[in-house]
This record gives structure tokens, C-alpha cells and sequence, in this order.
């Protein structure tokens, strides 16, 4: 898809067809497809150069390593990754598994369920939930900045609901989106999840 913008006679054309704003990939899409081939190439190779030395490290040693290497990378701005399938998530998943491996030390064909379960590494899907409702705890807490707490309304604060249930308690308003992709804006999805 081919975008451009004419104003007066002159069409301008972007010069990219993906822009990287805070080191996260956007595409014209915004399926942040090579965001997450971007990122889980960078953290395979950690991983390989990692695993090389983890023999002589240990496992805590390693453990940390990881998850400055690693897992810092997979969790940084993952907010931006709401709402994708799990077919474009699938490689931070792959990652997340290696990982895993290369600080158990197990195998490749290996069943990694429990290691994770063991070093309370939650699915990535998981993962950006979490860092979802951080966000909107941190925003009822006054933690964040004003911008992100206006794009959450609690119940209590609408006059229509002052008479539900839902009105003593901490429950968002739930807004609803006019297409797909405006489900993944924090104002839609946060509140959901």
C-alpha cells in the first residue's frame, strides 16, 4: 500500500517505508513485524554468545546475564505489541524458550514448560498483559505521566453509572474501538485486559 500526501500540485512520498521512534520498529501497518524480527534476531545472538560461556558462568551468573541481555530487550516498550497475533508474537515466544534453555542448560528438543515455570518467566502474550495493567496501576497510583491517566475513565467518574455496582469498585470503562486495529490503542486495551 502506497501512501502519499498532495498538497497544492506537489505529492510528497515518504522517504521509508518503516520509521523507528524510541528504537521501536513501525511499519505503515503498524504489524511490527520487523520489530519483532528485529528484536528476537538481536536476542538470539546474545543468547549464542551467552551460551558459549555459561558453562564457566553458573546458573545465577547466568540467570542475570540473561535477563540484562535478554530479557531486558524482550520487555522493553512490549506495550506497543498488544493485541498481535500469536503467529507475529511467535518469535519473542521462540526467544523466551532459548533463553530458558541456555540458563536450565537443557537440550533442544528438551521440553522447556517447566524451566519456565521454574524461573517464573511468563509468556510473552503474558508478559504484555503485564506490563498493561503496570501501566494502569501505575496511572492510578499518580506514577505516570497525565497523558497516560486521561486515557483511562474509571466508572466512578461517569454520572450514567453512578448507579451500578461497577461504580464503588476501581473498574475502567471498557471503550470500543470503530476498527480492529484501534482494539491495541492503551485506551482500548488496557481497561480489557
Amino acid at each position: 500500500m502506497q501512501m502519499h500526501i498532495t498538497i497544492n500540485q506537489s505529492t510528497v512520498k515518504p522517504a521509508a517505508t518503516v520509521v523507528r521512534d524510541l528504537g521501536v520498529l513501525f511499519d505503515g501497518e503498524l504489524s511490527m513485524r520487523q520489530q519483532v524480527s528485529r528484536l528476537s534476531h538481536t536476542c538470539f545472538y546474545h543468547l549464542r554468545r551467552l551460551r558459549s560461556v555459561s558453562q564457566q558462568l553458573g546458573r545465577d551468573v547466568t540467570t542475570k546475564l540473561v535477563s540484562a541481555f535478554v530479557l531486558s530487550r524482550v520487555d522493553c516498550c512490549n506495550a506497543v505489541l498488544t493485541g498481535l497475533p500469536a503467529s507475529t508474537l511467535a518469535p519473542l515466544q521462540r526467544v523466551l524458550n532459548a533463553a530458558a534453555r541456555v540458563v536450565v542448560g537443557l537440550g533442544p528438543r528438551d521440553h522447556v514448560t517447566p524451566s519456565l515455570c521454574e524461573l517464573h518467566w511468563l509468556p510473552i502474550a503474558a508478559r504484555i498483559d503485564y506490563k498493561l495493567c503496570l501501566l494502569e496501576h501505575k496511572s492510578f497510583v499518580g506514577q505516570v505521566p497525565d497523558y497516560i491517566t486521561e486515557l483511562l475513565t474509571p466508572t466512578a467518574s461517569d454520572p450514567s453509572r453512578l448507579s451500578l455496582r461497577s461504580s464503588s469498585s476501581s473498574n475502567l470503562i471498557v471503550r470500543r474501538a470503530r476498527r480492529k486495529i484501534g482494539d491495541r490503542a492503551f485506551a482500548v486495551a488496557a481497561p480489557r485486559v
